[in-house]
This record gives structure tokens, C-alpha cells and sequence, in this order.
């Protein structure tokens, strides 16, 4: 009970800290000059990623905290077992697929499983043609929200397809290829 209280209190003083920067930069930046308005912009504009996941998942709660240490608002939502296994189903997941949790973008992007956060920044960024999003099947030891100790198993983040196929988006053999 006080380890869930801990996680819970956690995340939250995770997003206080979040608005309260975002209220300082507003505040510091309507004092300078013209090109502050860009910055101002990104701290408003932090993209928003629902989170939708078991409610007993551990590795899940510390893959959302690796992404909001990279400027990600996330949004949990705790869904059953069948909830959660429909909820991929629609967003294009199949079981071949699938990991412990998928996460879906503002613009509907889906990123499944343990995925580095700086990679779903980069997706976000160019989009590629005929994608719906990225994933990371299974739970590869060491990814995000994975890591125990120095063990890491190299895993590829795939690109996933409207047309259900896939390709190999990006290799990742090293922990501290993830955490750009």
C-alpha cells in the first residue's frame, strides 16, 4: 500500500514540477526579448501521451517516468486485462506485437511497449509515410523502464504499418544508446 502511495505521489510531484517550469519559463521569457516566444511555445505545447496499461504493472510506471524525464505530459490509464488486450486490437497492435503497454499520441500515434522516449520524439517529428506508429514487442531486458542493473538484451524498435507489416525502425544494442 505505501509503495503505490509512493508511485501515486511520485508521478504526481513529476507533473507539479512540470507546470511549475512551464510557469516559470512563461514568466521569465514575457520579460525578454522576441525569440523567447519559441521557447515559451515548447513548454506549453508538451506533447501528450495516454498511457494505457495494467493497473499492477510496475515496469509500466517506470517506463512513464523515463517519458516524462524527456518532456512527455503522460496520462495513465488502468485498464483490465481484456480492456487493455481490445484496446490494442483497435489502435492496430496485433499479438505479434504487443507488450505491457501501449501508449497513444495526441495525434493518434501508438507506441507499444518499452519504446526510448527520444524515439517517439523523433517519430513525432517525421511521421514516416503509411505508419500508425513504433513498438517494442515483448519486454526486452534493459529497455526503458526495464533495466536491472548493467544486463541488456540488444532489441529492435519497429515500424509499424497501416497495412499490418513492419520494418525495423531503429537497433538498439546499448543502454546508453536509449536514453539520447
Amino acid at each position: 500500500m505505501f509503495s503505490q502511495f509512493a508511485r501515486t505521489f511520485g508521478r504526481t510531484f513529476v507533473r507539479l514540477r512540470l507546470y511549475a517550469l512551464t510557469a516559470l519559463c512563461l514568466s521569465v521569457l514575457a520579460c525578454s526579448p522576441q525569440n523567447g516566444q519559441d521557447v515559451a511555445a515548447a513548454a506549453v505545447d508538451a506533447t501528450v501521451l495516454d498511457v494505457y496499461k495494467s493497473p499492477t504493472c510496475g515496469c509500466c510506471s517506470l517506463w512513464i517516468e523515463h517519458a516524462e524525464e524527456r518532456g512527455f505530459q503522460v496520462m495513465a490509464h488502468d485498464l483490465d486485462n481484456n480492456a487493455l488486450a481490445l484496446a490494442k486490437l483497435e489502435r492496430g497492435v496485433t499479438p505479434r506485437y504487443q507488450s505491457c503497454h501501449t501508449t497513444v499520441a495526441e495525434d493518434g500515434s501508438v507506441f507499444e511497449g518499452h519504446i526510448p522516449a527520444y524515439l517517439i520524439h523523433q517519430y513525432l517529428a517525421d511521421k514516416p509515410a503509411g505508419s500508425i506508429g513504433l513498438a517494442v514487442p515483448g519486454m526486452p531486458m534493459g529497455s526503458p523502464g526495464m533495466e536491472v542493473g548493467d544486463r541488456m538484451d540488444a532489441y529492435d524498435v519497429l515500424l509499424l504499418k497501416a497495412d499490418g507489416s513492419t520494418e525495423v525502425y531503429a537497433h538498439i544494442s546499448d543502454q546508453q544508446s536509449q536514453y539520447q
